[in-house]
């Protein structure tokens, strides 16, 4: 039969409008393929990496596996050049040195490693009622009753006195044991179900249990706070008072897994923001001679408002592009005006449950692609970069030239609320700047969830922003 000629309604409807597809429509199933494998390496590095200090670490060993070697300030890098600067273990910034100078401006992609958690507080300790337990204080924007009956396991350091540090991971291996914050039974629960749902769970409520056998010396039971030091002092070779100058976090037990019966979902701890961080590695990872000098920034505290040391609000950023460019003598302040950067950070993806609070034509849908965003903030923009239109056309151009699957939204109707990301910092820098990243249910939960096709097109976009004109 012969093709039925389009109407000239369609015919327009093609040319002017934009229908977004799933991933599944536009790829191939080789493609697919190699997005499904893309994301065992994926899942991998989730189930090894449950803090800021765990991803920095990792990042770093596989860098210096790849010939980064650590950035000397004042050293004249050639094309090709692969180097690092680790920030106090807890952020990192890596790059490849391109062949353009550092005036025609770099390519920057920043990310955040750290994750909503619970922080041991600096005197956690305390035993009450047969039962030894560990005060928290939550780190970042959390529901909190989500973190209650949950298993968790503790990770971080513990610094001496002495200046050594001790590491510390407990309830990862197979057969250790794990931790968990109690919950009220229903049957006595009225008092906290009538509770505003903010506070089913208090800050304060968010105790860990750590024990519950006493230590026995001579037959007599001295205390389950004492039997916990005492653990702690063989094992690790700390007091009560090296807990001061720790950081330990408590976070989810949960492994990365496939969600669903077609496997198209990972379903884990952490995927906010360590979901572009790993794409954005792999993809830096894959350059060997860019034409712009390559730069990921794997960042800490956004969580919190990127403050701190090893935040993006403060100058560690500044001081490497500026270390680079007047070993050029380029004016740092030049190189900068020129430099693109995405900040790479999640999206609410659309969640047909809670609908509601988002813009159906301006929100992330699952396995269309990454999710470009102009602005973020909360109610009239508050607390966004806002990227300017000529900057979008040239991601838009480049996304496209590369057959990224990419769409556009934001994070949630204008006066549901809203939230941050790391590029109003990285504005400050006067850089042009966009969010993009892929959409996620249930972000900042102990367990949320990602599309795999969405992941690998996230790489896919970082190759084609480090290899653009």
């Amino acid at each position: 039969m012969p093709t039925e000629e389009k109407s000239a309604a369609d015919q327009l409807r093609e040319s002017l409008s934009r229908r977004q597809k799933h991933a599944c429509e536009v790829l191939g199933e080789d493609e697919i393929a190699r997005a499904d494998a893309f994301c065992e390496g994926y899942k991998g590095f989730l189930n090894a990496c449950k803090t800021e200090r765990e991803c920095t670490d990792w990042f770093l060993v596989r860098a210096r596996e790849r010939g980064f070697a650590p950035y000397e300030e004042g050293k004249i890098y050639a094309p090709g050049s692969k180097i690092y600067l680790d920030n106090r273990g807890k952020s990192a910034i890596f790059a490849v040195l391109g062949k353009q100078s550092l005036e025609k401006g770099l390519r920057i992609a920043a990310a955040h490693v750290d994750s909503p958690r619970l922080d041991l507080k600096p005197n956690p300790l305390y035993e009450d009622k047969n039962l030894a337990l560990a005060k928290t204080h939550y780190y970042g924007g959390i529901k909190k009753y989500q973190w209650a009956a949950i298993p968790l396991t503790l990770h971080g350091v513990v610094c001496k006195k002495d200046g050594s540090t001790v590491r510390v991971s407990i309830g990862e291996a197979p057969g250790e044991p794990k931790f968990c914050v109690t919950d009220l039974l229903p049957h006595l629960g009225k008092e906290q179900a009538d509770r505003k749902l903010s506070e089913g769970v208090k800050g304060e409520e968010l105790n860990i249990v750590v024990g519950s056998r006493p230590l026995m010396l001579d037959g007599k039971a001295e205390g389950f706070k004492l039997h916990i030091l005492r653990i702690l002092n063989d094992t690790y070779g700390i007091v009560e008072e090296d807990l001061v100058s720790a950081e330990l976090e408590a976070v989810p037990a949960f492994e990365a897994c496939d969600i669903g019966l077609d496997r198209g979902l990972i379903g884990a701890y952490g995927h906010d923001d360590r979901v572009c961080a790993y794409p954005c590695m792999e993809a830096l990872f894959s350059c060997e001679s860019p034409e712009f000098t390559s730069v990921v920034v794997l960042a800490d505290k956004e969580e919190i408002g990127s403050t701190g040391n090893t935040g993006l609000d403060t100058n560690f950023l500044y001081d490497f592009v500026t270390g680079l460019a007047l070993a050029q003598g380029v004016n740092p302040r030049r190189a900068l005006r020129s430099t693109k950067c995405l900040s790479a950070d999640v999206n609410a993806g659309m969640d047909p449950t809670w609908a509601g609070v988002l813009d159906p034509n301006n929100a992330g849908y699952m396995g269309q692609g990454v999710v470009l965003t102009k602005y973020t903030g909360s109610r009239g923009k508050s607390g966004s970069s806002d990227a300017s239109a000529e900057y979008l056309a040239w991601l838009r151009r480049v996304l496209d030239g590369a057959d990224v699957l990419w769409q556009a939204g934001e994070l949630g109707k204008v006066d549901e609320g809203g939230g941050g990301t790391v590029a109003l910092y990285l504005a400050k820098l006067n850089l042009d700047v966009a969010d993009l990243g892929v959409p996620i249910l249930s972000m900042h939960a102990p367990f949320e969830l990602a599309a795999k096709t969405d992941i690998a097109m996230m790489e896919q976009a970082c190759k084609a922003f480090f290899g653009a004109e």
